[in-house]
């Protein structure tokens, strides 16, 4: 039998990796920290006093409440929906597991804009559903259900997609094990599922939360554009800037930006000191 070949790793030039690192290095700076740079210097740069004004004023206020409210809907429905299905595709074998897995990925490759067009058909005065639910004096779009809806359609594959890899890769020995002791369903899901996959379990509610936070397309098509009832943070910010009102649009903007670091800063100490138990995970 032939002796098996090893193959040293190629080693690049320090010219090519100093090239590399600095490449990415200004790509990063150009397209990502100056962006965010310029947003939180035009926010302050009528002074503290007017950026307190334009984030507390009504319809600054109204949008806030009605991100945070939506994003405290969507997160916790896509949790629900991410353990179980991520649980039944990693823990089962049955009829439609790969069509399952595609339906997940779906929200990752239709527009945003086309999933909020679809509520609006759905359940619009002139949609599928729409008089029945004219007739009951139910107000799905053009309200908030249809952000909520909306919001949900686009990021129920985040904490799914986190948890199915991670969820394979542990397998099922440890439940199989705690069900031949008698440890009921819950109790296994409790005792053994939930602390294996809870980091991951977080680290797909961050991003999760991340993108319900500031989603547009889709909830600018089904929310009517209504100041101070059914816009959100992002919404706020375009009607702003659109009215020129640009000290006030970027201060809004700030407090997205604030969010989404927080959120980056998050996930990365999750993946500095828990990224051993966080499987890899392809978008």
């Amino acid at each position: 039998m032939a002796p098996k070949r090893t193959f040293a790793p190629i080693a690049e030039s320090p010219k090519i990796r100093i090239g590399l690192v600095l490449l990415s290095l200004i790509y990063i700076l150009f397209f990502l920290v100056l962006p965010v740079v310029v947003v939180f210097t035009e926010a302050f740069s009528r002074g503290f006093a007017h950026y307190l004004e334009a984030v507390t004023e009504p319809d600054a206020q109204a949008a806030i409440k009605l991100t945070l409210l939506v994003a405290a809907i969507a997160v916790p429905a896509n949790v629900v929906f991410g353990v179980a299905a991520s649980w039944a595709i990693a823990k089962f074998d049955f009829v439609g597991k790969s069509f399952l897995i595609t339906l997940i990925d779906l929200p990752f490759s239709v527009s945003p804009v086309i999933s909020g067009l679809i509520y609006v058909l759905m359940f619009g005065g002139q949609g599928l559903i729409g008089p029945w639910l004219d007739e009951h004096d139910i107000q799905i779009v053009y309200a908030v259900p249809g952000i909520v809806l909306a919001t949900v359609f686009v990021t129920f594959p985040f904490v799914a997609r986190e948890l199915i890899p991670l969820m394979q890769e542990q397998g099922a020995e440890e439940e199989e094990a705690a069900r031949s002791l008698g440890a009921s369903g819950w109790q296994t899901f409790w005792r053994v599922t939930l602390p294996n996959i809870k980091w991951g379990l977080l680290y797909g509610v961050l991003l999760c939360n991340a993108r319900a936070m500031g989603e547009f397309g889709a909830v600018s098509v089904v929310s009517g554009h209504i100041r101070g009832f059914t816009n959100t943070m992002p919404l706020h910010v375009e009607i702003l800037y659109n009215e020129y009102n640009l000290p006030a649009a970027f201060a809004v903007a700030s407090l997205l930006a604030f969010l989404a670091l927080v959120t980056l800063v998050a996930k990365g100490i999750l993946e500095l000191r828990y990224g051993h138990e966080l499987a890899p995970v392809h978008h």
